[in-house]
């Protein structure tokens, strides 16, 4: 079948499926804070030696990107900053009380937002104190988003000698109209310029973000920014569909979707930009991502160890992730909980000594269960079941093996080469909640 007609057939409305059950199919109604503290203990005296990994969430941004779905706080005051590193080390502290000690860290990321809004005295106050003694050891992931218009020498230089080796830099676009209609500016003299010295001070990998369907967008011009990017030869690539979810996000409601390139246009955009990548030597690595053969990802990937959680693909695995910040989210196997999404209630909760945690899930059996194998297809491309694939699911997923998307046999589902760019699909077909109660109103962007 043609590419554009199996798009056609399935660009529908589908989860992204960082968790599962996604967030709105959490149940509120029977999770609190102290549920999820128990579980989280439970989960940590289990898997302590593991060490956990750590989401930071640094929200301000002193500009508005209008294509932006993440929780943030548009503010030119840096007065904000101190106090906000002050609740973020108090939640930290709360936690580390919880569990009994300061837990070994195997992964860090400070995600935004824009965490090279805070500057960088203020960004070493915070991880040496949440290091403590420890510090962040060779074997410890770290990692942090940065803008290419503020990113500083005093940026790479302080989170380098605190052991971040890890850079990723929000692109987007380089074509001007689609900057001017985002809201987002940079250069590929500055991104190169940065790459560069961020590689003379030791990372080890580089990452580029960039987004397909963008308004604006020509195929020209995304054309014109991969060939700039492949020429800066950043490690890792995210390739992202951009999410219009202007009922969510109202900066999305600057621009309307006849802004927006939609259907063949906007896969086209996507079917070119994989494929100069994937010339360019990039490999593909589970949902949306690329890496070169020498990167991290890749090796995790051909090794099997490809993991995938709240901040998206990772090279190791840990039972725990702690989410610190305002709607930071964690997972502790068994559970997920969510903070509260506004700054001023997130500073309020933990400089009570409260739990910031406003919303959550407990995970049942069958949650357990559905999620695993929706881990697996998103980062090995297959899933077994211990005796056979089950008829329902078999069922869901037969016009997809009739597609020529994904293979079935007995007791193992494989997702075929060109099944890769409807992954999220087949990851429906295992969604249970999702099918025992269809949304009423559009809760996800569309798949492509």
């Amino acid at each position: 079948m043609e590419a554009t007609t199996l798009l056609k057939k399935y660009n529908i409305a589908a989860p992204r499926y960082t968790s599962y059950p996604t967030v709105p199919y959490w149940e509120n109604d029977s999770f609190n804070a102290l549920a999820w503290e128990e579980r989280l203990v439970a989960a940590y005296n289990l898997h302590k030696n593991e060490g956990i990994s750590l989401y930071v969430h640094l929200p301000f941004c002193e500009s508005l990107c209008t294509y932006c779905g993440c929780n943030t706080r548009i503010t030119k005051n840096h007065k904000v900053e101190l106090p906000y590193v002050t609740a973020l080390l108090r939640e930290w502290e709360m936690y580390c009380q919880l569990l009994g000690e300061r837990p070994k860290i195997k992964e860090i990321h400070l995600g935004g937002g824009t965490p090279t809004f805070f500057s960088a005295d203020h960004l070493k106050h915070l991880l040496q104190t949440i290091a403590g003694t420890m510090q962040f050891g060779e074997d410890t992931a770290c990692s942090f988003e940065g803008h290419p218009d503020n990113t500083t020498i005093e940026h790479l230089t302080t989170l380098s000698g605190l052991g971040f080796k890890r850079l990723s830099l929000g692109i987007q676009d380089f074509d001007a109209k689609v900057q001017f209609m985002i809201n987002r500016y940079q250069t590929p003299v500055q991104v190169a310029e940065i790459t560069k010295l961020a590689r003379t001070m030791g990372y080890q990998s580089i990452n580029f973000d960039l987004i397909y369907g963008l308004p604006g967008q020509t195929l020209q011009g995304l054309v014109q920014t991969i060939s700039e990017v492949i020429h800066i030869k950043p490690d890792r690539i995210a390739f992202y569909s951009y999410a219009h979810v202007p009922w969510i996000k109202a900066g999305q409601r600057h621009f309307t979707e006849a802004d927006i390139p939609q259907g063949d246009e906007k896969f086209v955009l996507y079917q070119r930009g994989r494929e100069m990548l994937v010339r360019a030597g990039y490999e593909e690595i589970g949902m949306d991502h690329f890496a070169l053969s020498t990167d991290a990802l890749y090796r995790a990937k051909e090794e099997g160890r490809l993991h995938r959680n709240f901040m998206g693909y990772t090279d190791r695995y840990t039972p725990i992730l702690l989410g610190l910040g305002v709607s930071s989210i964690s997972d502790c196997g068994t559970a997920f909980a969510q903070n509260v999404k506004t700054v001023e209630s997130y500073q309020q909760f933990v400089n009570e000594g409260l739990p910031a945690v406003q919303k959550g899930h407990l995970l049942n059996e069958e949650d357990l269960c559905i999620r695993k194998h929706i881990l697996n297809l998103m980062c090995h491309g297959n899933t077994c079941f211990e005796l056979a694939v089950p008829i329902l699911i078999k069922e869901r997923l037969q016009s997809m093996a009739n597609d020529g998307l994904v293979h079935i046999d007995d007791a193992k589902v494989r997702i075929l080469p060109m099944g890769k760019s409807f992954l999220r699909n087949v990851c429906m077909a295992f969604d249970h909640r999702l099918w025992q109660k269809q949304p009423q109103a559009q809760l996800f962007s569309a798949a492509i």
